[in-house]
């Protein structure tokens, strides 16, 4: 099932922009502390590197990324996941208007 809402949570209204627009977020924070974003990337073939684990939630558009080491290419819809591992990359390659969900750790 897809998120469509997310209720109690502080967002950071100030967005974060990455690759010259191509990538738009807002960090959300839970009352627990647990840290995610939403955020939206246009049209594009881009690199993210990752810190922590992640785990991407498709909530809608479509894209298809390819994990740090793998040379295939795996196509995400709106209701799908992916994790990504910590200290590690993905490609990915947009091409209408793919709005995401992350979740860290």
């Amino acid at each position: 099932m897809t998120t469509e809402k997310i209720d109690n949570v502080s967002v950071t209204t100030q967005a974060i922009v990455y690759f010259d627009g191509k990538c738009v977020s807002h960090g959300i924070t839970f009352a627990d502390g647990t840290k995610k974003s939403v955020g939206v990337v246009l049209p594009s073939t881009l690199t993210f590197n990752t810190g922590a684990p992640e785990i991407m939630e498709c909530v809608a558009g479509s894209c298809e990324y390819k994990l740090a080491g793998s040379d295939a290419w795996v196509t995400s819809a709106a209701g799908d996941k992916f994790n990504v591992p910590g200290n590690s990359s993905f490609d990915i390659r947009v091409g209408e208007a793919y709005h995401y969900i992350c979740h860290f750790g």
